[in-house]
């Protein structure tokens, strides 16, 4: 059984809230880049160009990529032979947030009830899943949520009648509601199966999976080909202002469900998609 001190969590948490609102994860990088010599419009090569400056003077000059510094939200992967000593766990990651949104100068956006709608001021509490795992380790990813395009994201409880095409349909038709409110080109996480709180849960982390790298299951493979091509054939493009590149990548996680459902959840994030992980 190995030991590890909450102090430990607390300051790996601070250093990953700073990190994923700083700079931009190494994938979504080139994915930028990317775009720009695959898209088509001038104009969306132009957007695309600037989103690219934004980044690099974000890095540069130490501000976040975006106003919108997001709310914190975690996958944790919890060893089942590490044993988190001098506190609670959960407590120590929402000190970590409450010390990274502060000391990195990161926009509070957290209101403690949702009607009164009373700021906390520190960016907590953070939304945090938590998994048991083999090994020793502590692995925690954070992925700050915008809610620009938090709020264009759906839930399907589609029939199983419905099939792979009603599927692929629901995604296009979420990406389309969305438009330019999302700030394209985005990144669409998917989950389809377990229940109507599992395949959220599923769309969310599929953000974090690198963009570029596809699903194991070789017809989610093909899926996410099909839905990506047909995303960009919208016409959206960069900013909203038409183009040939609407979405980065189409990301999709699965999971067993009811014989008498097929939940479809998609989860949308704008074109920096933060993320950031480390293992202790």
């Amino acid at each position: 059984m190995r030991t590890l001190e909450v102090s430990e969590v607390t300051k790996a948490v601070k250093e990953l809230c700073i990190k994923a609102n700083h700079k931009l994860a190494p994938d979504m990088e080139k994915a930028i880049l990317d775009a720009g010599n695959r898209e088509e419009s001038e104009l969306g090569k132009k957007i695309l160009g600037q989103l690219k400056e934004n980044l690099d003077i974000a890095e540069n000059d130490m501000i976040p990529i975006c106003q919108d510094t997001g709310m914190a939200v975690f996958f944790v992967k919890v060893g089942q032979d590490v044993h988190v000593t001098g506190g609670n766990l959960t407590d120590a990651i929402n000190q970590g947030v409450r010390e990274g949104y502060t000391e990195g100068f990161l926009r509070k956006s957290v209101v403690e009830d949702p009607i009164i709608r009373k700021n906390t001021g520190d960016n907590t509490p953070a939304i945090i899943h938590y998994d048991i795992v083999p090994g020793d380790k502590l692995t925690i990813t954070i992925a700050p949520k915008g809610f620009g395009s938090e709020n264009m994201s759906r839930v399907f409880m589609l029939k199983p009648a419905d099939g792979e095409e009603g599927v692929k349909d629901a995604i296009v038709q979420a990406v389309k509601d969305a438009g330019p409110n999302a700030c394209p080109p985005m990144v669409v996480g998917v989950g389809i199966g377990g229940t109507f709180e599992k395949c959220t849960q599923m769309a969310k982390e599929a953000l974090t999976r690198e963009v570029g790298k596809e699903s194991d299951l070789p017809h989610i493979r093909a899926m996410e080909q099909e839905v990506l091509e047909r995303i960009n054939k919208t016409g959206i493009g960069p900013g909203g202002l038409g183009g040939t590149v609407t979405a980065l990548a189409v990301n999709i996680n699965t999971f067993a469900t009811h014989i008498a459902g097929l939940p479809v959840a998609v989860n949308i994030c704008c074109h920096v998609n933060r993320h950031a992980s480390v293992t202790l």
